[in-house]
């Protein structure tokens, strides 16, 4: 929704915090302002407007001494208003303001009352809380000057050059002057031996469908990211249900290199399906090598598989703003709560299977939730990820793991997913689609790009320089030319040894090929020009 900047220390100039800002203007392009508190504070806010269009400017003042700056959604906001907040006075009728007037309400201890995406800071005299949702879906770092002022931002490069050492905020934590770090979310999912619970598929489908409607709050047009995946095709039917209800159509987004695509072919017959007013973009291989550098600077990572993935989700957003839609609903992590990357299938035991698919929700913050949102917000577009909603991971993520292992199913991924909108009396999706294999954004887009964009970054990188890599990058070595690369860009733009250690490479596990792309896998079919069906009959 917005990119946030608060410095927490006297003696900055006002107009280089302005400037500092403006770095992440391309997040919120509709408003932006500067406030300084009485003790010399400073909170920034670009605003992308998406509740409250007319009032809801930042930073946003509570009853009383508190100001507070907020990037994202607070999705149980009428509902706070209505209840523990029903006796404070509102200045707007933006979901943000409840933070500020939580804070008031309950101190420091409100952030478990929050439903939604959020990074936040408000400042009060000189006490101050600084907080992020429960999966870093919403980016937050923070750092420390040579005076000791502390800077709090959603992006990196507004603080990287003003502080000696900065590092990624924790997601599911907060931080005050008085506790330090304080782990607020703890859910019982985290012990792997919780997973104990046998499949509903009735309550899969019942709480991913409230999960998604509630993602459809917004006073701006609202559209669907549409791969023709399962996990997008999923989101986009019930979400266009939920818009035919209100006698709406909903508009749904592909990309490819070509109308051939894997990704658009399905994605076509999806919204053929659903009854979306549909858009295939394409971009070509040469467009998506000239942005890699552009790309790495708003991404802020080197790792592989996220400058591959996003590539293309960056051509999509800046087509899906030209639109006039400034919010999207996406996929990401239901590959991490269901096991549904190839990989999975390697996994020695269950409680294997089920510890990787906890750390990798645990981790999806320095990898897909950063793709989506940096490559989205690098125009102005806001994306939702209804798969993360916090009432389905409790329910789904504390399933059996035996009754999500592919081998449980003939080799199905996903299948208790896949089953729980197998629907025949009211089809969600087309049935090759609800069952099509596993196919990687970075992949389905077009098999070449990745093996154009290796070739590329090998051509740019020399024997020598990967003899030198050690040496020369001694923090997360790159192994690959085309890693070395990207690294390299990433190092011209953010040069700082804290930098480099916000980054944590996707590396899949158990398998020999550590390529992170779903083709290393030797579970893959290829399907460049049809859809692999993988329906098992249980």
């Amino acid at each position: 929704m917005c990119g946030i900047l608060a410095i927490i220390g006297k003696g900055k100039d006002e107009q280089l915090v302005k400037q500092l800002s403006k770095r992440m203007s391309h997040r919120g392009p509709d408003e932006s302002d500067v406030y300084i508190t009485q003790n010399g504070h400073f909170l920034s806010h670009e605003r992308l407007s998406i509740i409250d269009l007319h009032t809801g400017r930042q930073p946003i003042q509570g009853t009383s001494t508190a100001y507070m700056v907020h990037n994202g959604e607070i999705y149980n906001h009428r509902q706070l208003r209505d209840t523990v907040l029903s006796h404070h006075t509102f200045r707007t009728t933006s979901d943000s303001e409840v933070i500020v007037h939580l804070y008031e309400e309950f101190g420091y201890d409100f952030c478990n009352l929050l439903d939604g995406m959020f990074a936040f800071v408000v400042i009060d005299g000189d006490d101050f809380i600084a907080g992020r949702d429960p999966l870093g879906i919403k980016p937050l770092y923070y750092g420390l000057d040579e005076r000791g002022r502390i800077y709090f931002a959603s992006e990196m490069k507004a603080i990287a050059d003003q502080c000696q050492t900065f590092s990624t905020f924790p997601p599911g934590h907060y931080y005050t002057p008085k506790t330090g770090f304080v782990k607020y979310y703890r859910p019982q999912w985290e012990d792997a031996s919780k997973a104990v619970e046998d499949t509903d598929y009735a309550a899969l489908r019942e709480t991913l469908t409230k999960a998604v409607k509630k993602r459809l709050m917004s006073d701006v047009p609202v559209g669907v990211l549409l791969s023709g995946g399962l996990d997008s095709s999923l989101t986009s039917a019930i979400a266009a249900r939920e818009m035919r209800k209100q006698g709406k159509v909903l508009h749904s987004f592909s990309i490819g290199l070509d109308a051939m695509a894997p990704d658009v072919i399905a994605a076509r017959k999806v919204a053929d399906f659903i009854g979306t007013e549909h858009h295939e973009i394409y971009f070509t291989i040469e467009q998506g090598i000239a942005i890699l550098d552009k790309l790495i600077w708003h991404l802020e990572t080197y790792d592989v598989t996220s400058v591959r993935a996003s590539t293309p989700m960056y051509f999509l957003s800046k087509a899906i703003t030209n639109m006039g839609i400034k919010v999207v609903l996406s996929g990401e992590g239901a590959d991490e709560v269901f096991g549904g990357y190839l990989y999975f299938r390697n996994a020695p035991s269950a409680a294997d299977f089920q510890r990787e698919t906890i750390e990798r929700v645990q981790k999806l913050f320095t990898a897909d939730l950063l793709r989506a949102d940096k490559s989205t917000m690098a125009h102005g577009l806001e994306a939702r990820v209804p798969f993360l909603d916090k009432e389905f991971l409790e329910l789904a993520i504390k399933i059996k793991p035996e009754e999500k292992q592919p081998e449980t199913y003939a080799g199905v991924e996903k299948y208790i997913l896949r089953k729980a909108f197998d629907v025949p009396e009211d089809p969600y999706l087309p049935e090759e689609v609800l069952w099509r294999q596993k196919e990687q954004f970075s992949d389905g887009v077009g098999y070449n790009w990745i093996d154009t964009l290796i070739e590329y970054c090998a051509a740019q990188v020399t024997d020598e320089d990967m003899e030198a890599a050690e040496s020369r990058f001694p923090y997360n070595t790159p192994a690959t030319k085309e890693a070395y690369y990207y690294r390299s860009v990433f190092h011209k733009h953010f040069p700082q040894v804290s930098a480099a250690q916000t980054v944590r490479r996707w590396i899949p596990k158990w398998q020999e090929n550590t390529d992170p792309s779903g083709r290393a896998n030797a579970a893959h079919i290829k399907a460049d020009t049809g859809i692999s069906i993988i329906k098992a009959e249980v």
